[in-house]
């Protein structure tokens, strides 16, 4: 999260607040039900996939759940190994 960045790259609460204002004013905020959320960390657990990249799989399903067709990181390389990442298109920005 932006709060625990490092040095001069954290922020405090009030601005992550204003950055979270603008990223919901032009975004849709997706949520998965708690069966999706189990079926993403079966399929991740899987294929030997743990620790942060859970976190990576669990945005892949989200992605893939309002069918988008591409997902867009910094961190190609960890959506490569995500079963669920396979029917989408990751590119960095």
């Amino acid at each position: 999260t932006v709060t625990r960045l490092p040095g001069k790259y954290r922020v405090g609460g009030d601005q992550a607040l204003l950055f979270l204002d603008g990223v919901r004013s032009r975004l849709s905020i997706v949520g998965l039900d708690r069966d999706s959320y189990y079926e993403i960390i079966s399929q991740a657990a899987d294929v030997g996939i743990a620790g942060g990249t859970i976190y990576d799989a669990l945005i892949a399903g989200c992605a893939v759940q309002i069918r988008a067709t591409t997902l867009y990181t910094w961190n190609v390389r960890h959506f490569a190994a995500l079963p669920m990442a396979r029917r989408l298109t990751v590119r960095t920005p």
